[in-house]
């Protein structure tokens, strides 16, 4: 199996992330902690993308020798656990202050999104097993918090909580890969578009191509695809502003079925 969050050992991985600690070892004091070695993973995630992350280079950026950091934690697959966890520490844990939860929970996605875009990487990282730390606990419970009171069962909190978060992984993820192909590519989003056109409009020009996507059809000829509502000063690429601005209607419609959710709750009570 692959290395990757949820693949170590989980007791190893547990003790690691909540600082649990382990059997006494004699020997030299360590020269470097673990808090140490994830800031430096973080960092070079960061610089360089995920793929850059190893044992190796973060020896590398400390100044010591790969073996020397297994001496902290097994390998990658419990790295990754460790920095996500300590990634999430950024976020606010308390959203009292917005009054309502729609507002509360807005300005909670938004910080998520914030936290991507500084550490993009993280949409990368699979989190079908999360990295069960501290952060990772009190991430959750500040979302929870918002929607605590509003007439939603336990079930009902839970479920709007993580549709939430599936829904801005994939938002972000979009946005960092239109960003990563631009830069793996070497090719902008209109270089692209530009050799692409010219073939896309010789299919478009066939009628039996037309008829079989009549709905796409009617809607590019009303300019559905054009981003009409584009300002005309906007230095976006044109991928990665459709993105970002499907984002942005997904937020809207995500907190409209909550709030009918809570409605229908609050009727009924």
């Amino acid at each position: 199996m692959s290395e990757g969050p949820g693949t170590g050992d989980p007791r190893v991985t547990m003790r690691l992330l909540w600082r649990m600690a382990g059997p006494s070892r004699r020997g030299p004091k360590p020269t470097l902690d673990l808090d140490t070695i994830v800031d430096s993973a973080v960092a070079v995630a960061d610089a360089s993308g995920l793929s850059a992350v190893s044992m190796r280079s973060i020896a590398e950026r400390l100044g010591k020798s790969t073996m020397s950091l297994y001496t902290y934690l097994p390998g990658k697959a419990e790295l990754l656990d460790l920095m996500y966890d300590h990634a999430l520490g950024e976020l606010p844990t308390d959203y009292s202050e917005w009054g309502n939860w729609r507002a509360a929970l807005e300005a909670s996605t938004r910080d998520v999104w914030a936290l991507y875009e500084r550490h993009p990487w993280m949409v990368q990282v699979p989190t079908a097993r999360p990295a069960l730390g501290p952060n990772t606990f009190a991430a959750f419970e500040a979302q929870i918090a918002i929607l605590d009171g509003t007439g939603l069962t336990g079930i009902e909190m839970a479920r709007a909580a993580g549709a939430m978060q599936i829904f801005i992984q994939g938002a972000a993820r979009a946005v960092a890969e239109t960003r990563l192909t631009a830069r793996a590519t070497g090719r902008t989003d209109d270089e692209w578009w530009a050799i692409v056109e010219p073939l896309l409009s010789d299919l478009t020009g066939d009628v039996d191509w037309l008829a079989s996507y009549p709905t796409l059809t009617r809607l590019e000829a009303e300019g559905t695809f054009q981003q009409l509502d584009r300002a005309p000063d906007d230095p976006t690429p044109y991928l990665e502003r459709d993105a970002l601005d499907t984002f942005e209607f997904g937020l809207a419609r995500m907190l409209d079925g909550i709030e009918a959710l809570i409605g229908g709750r609050q009727r009924e009570s």
